[in-house]
């Protein structure tokens, strides 16, 4: 029973420190405000996490442990269908995260791992995303040259990374609260596909604006950027 305790409370710090990182930033929230959230010391936090970036660091461990998994299942998307669902994944897991990827470039400048770790990140979603195309070239319903793939992967990478910035740019007050979460997980998940759709069969062209047609409902729903 001895051992049990430290482990649980070591996953309730790291709980704790995502949901408050996620909400106010990661340069916004101390570890005293982490311990002071879970009502212990932060002689506590520290035995568990002494400082700041090893809780950092084991948050991205889990956000890279699940992200190597979901990009797992790119090599069996086989149309339109599939890599909508694979892409909502995606950007599901990015906004379970989203801090990462709110403050990217002050961890990135601070962070030596964090530094090293997202190259490799950027990387595995890239061969990723070239699977997703690979698949869909085989099915018959992608036609696209080879030397456009690489360039096509890259794009659809960026508006992956960066989405949520640019979410946060046309509302920062409001945009990455959990209200607004389906209407952005959506957008992003829209407009990455749709950088697909030159090269769409036509037949997967209208599935994919059929597919589309959620956003657009969502997205007309939504709160008008102040």
């Amino acid at each position: 029973m001895a051992k049990k305790a430290p482990r649980r409370t070591a996953e309730r710090i790291l709980e704790i420190a995502l949901d408050l990182f996620n909400r106010f930033g990661e340069p916004n929230v101390s570890t005293t405000l982490v311990a002071n959230e879970l009502g212990i010391s932060p002689g506590n936090l520290y035995y568990h996490y002494p400082a700041k970036d090893e809780l950092i660091n084991k948050l991205f461990e889990a956000y890279e442990a699940d992200l190597n998994e979901l990009l797992h299942a790119s090599s069996g998307i086989q149309d339109v269908e599939d890599a909508w669902f694979f892409m909502h994944s995606l950007f599901e897991l990015i906004w379970r995260y989203r801090f990462l990827y709110r403050d990217l470039n002050d961890l990135l400048s601070k962070n030596r791992h964090i530094e090293t770790q997202f190259q490799i990140v950027l990387k595995k979603k890239a061969q990723a995303i070239r699977a997703l195309l690979a698949g869909l070239s085989r099915a018959g319903h992608l036609d696209i040259e080879a030397r456009e793939v690489d360039a096509l992967s890259q794009s659809m990478v960026v508006v992956l990374t960066y989405w949520l910035n640019y979410e946060y740019v046309r509302n920062p007050r409001e945009a990455l609260e959990p209200a607004h979460a389906q209407s952005a997980l959506l957008r992003g998940g829209h407009h990455t596909l749709h950088l697909l759709a030159p090269y769409l069969a036509p037949d997967q062209r209208r599935h994919l604006l059929t597919l589309s047609s959620a956003y657009s409902r969502e997205d007309a729903a939504s709160p008008t950027p102040a």
